[in-house]
């Protein structure tokens, strides 16, 4: 679809189609178009896509995709696309980024369903210009694991990575994920950006220590956005790690130890650990 086609005809296939992450005058003038003109809707949640297209006045069938559709659902849908022109949406944002999808747009690109993209808001690119940290570089890493463990060992998989990081993340949760990111990435500047687009949108910049307590003095609601700034710039001569490990672990313990050397050299913290360990036991 181009400016110059009939917004009331859309060729058969498959059409992902961003929606607003919160505010719903963010709806694009070509989304709009297209979920009006296309045979029907994949969305998540009936009720949230019914919302949207009563707003906009529009009148679609809605039919049920989620994370929890099977094979055989994704059979129907491309069946369909054969004939039909299906738009794919999600309750908020880009379609895929931590959404279904991913599957569908695969199968569909082997069978030879041609895919169009309506872009829009993202709620992570747009939490990113809010934050004010690094943004010439960043990378998304979706959810942190909900189990302690893993979600350190994600952390310390990432430490090394000289970009902003990005995380979606949900309010019951948030201190836990800041407990473990003032472990496993200290020093970092971070930042808690949630109720994006709406009336109680706020973005709240420190280091995890700093956002803990304020958000055990104001708990949170809200859908977050959580970004972790990148490691502090490399200055001076090569640095000597064993001196530099024997000498913090002289008032850390050996994990914390690591973390902290881990930001200091940009080396991998787990490597940095196994040595504080060896050095400890001499």
């Amino acid at each position: 679809m181009s400016d110059a086609d009939d917004p009331q005809t859309l060729s058969p296939g498959l059409y992902i189609v961003a929606t607003p992450i919160g505010n719903l005058g963010d709806i694009t003038v070509r989304a709009a178009r297209v979920l009006a003109a296309c045979d029907a809707i994949a969305c998540e949640d009936t009720r949230v896509t019914g919302k949207l297209l009563r707003h906009l006045q529009i009148a679609r069938p809605l039919w049920r995709y989620d994370d929890h559709a099977s094979a055989e659902d994704r059979a129907r849908l491309l069946d369909a696309m054969a004939t039909r022109a299906v738009a794919l949406v999600s309750d908020a944002g880009m379609p895929l980024v931590s959404d279904p999808g991913y599957r569908l747009v695969r199968e569909a690109r082997g069978v030879g369903v041609p895919i169009t993209v309506i872009p829009g808001a993202s709620a992570p690119v747009t939490g990113l210009a809010l934050s004010g940290l690094p943004s010439d570089r960043f990378l998304f890493a979706g959810f942190l694991p909900v189990k302690d463990k893993a979600r350190g060992e994600v952390l310390d998989e990432l430490a090394p990575v000289r970009t902003t990081l990005i995380f979606f993340e949900t309010a019951p949760r948030l201190e836990r994920s800041l407990l473990a990111i003032g472990e496993h990435l200290p020093d970092r500047e971070v930042a808690v950006a949630r109720e994006l687009t709406k009336l109680h949108e706020e973005c709240r910049t420190g280091t995890a220590e700093e956002l803990i307590e304020h958000y055990r003095a104001h708990p949170p609601r809200g859908e977050i956005v959580l970004l972790v700034g990148p490691p502090a710039e490399q200055t001076g001569q090569a640095i000597d790690v064993d001196a530099l490990l024997i000498e913090l672990l002289a008032s850390h313990k050996p994990s914390h130890a690591a973390g902290e050397a881990a930001r200091m050299t940009g080396q991998d913290r787990r490597t940095l650990y196994a040595r504080a360990l060896e050095l400890q036991s001499r």
